[in-house]
């Protein structure tokens, strides 16, 4: 896996693109949380497509896809026997 580059899509959030066996993976990464994408490369031209594609509608949805995940994972840690 070679890692294309790093976008600026959020402040709180590291955004970085891999080239991995004919795929473009997009990984994003909130503390201890991570969402992936991938794209054929046959697709998508290359990095700056990939940034235009991610536009600020698709990040708000990352966005609170993260905020679910973290309430899920606090209410799990709230589970007895869990500490």
């Amino acid at each position: 896996m070679r890692v294309l580059g790093l976008l600026k899509k959020h402040p709180k959030i590291t955004t970085t693109v891999f080239q991995m066996n004919d795929k473009y993976v997009v990984k994003f990464e909130a503390g201890s949380m991570e969402q992936t994408f991938k794209f054929d490369q046959s697709s998508v031209s290359g990095l700056e497509e990939i940034d235009r594609m991610l536009n600020e509608e698709f990040v708000k949805k990352v966005i609170l896809r993260f905020n679910e995940m973290y309430l899920s994972f606090e209410a799990l840690k709230d589970k007895p026997g869990l500490q």
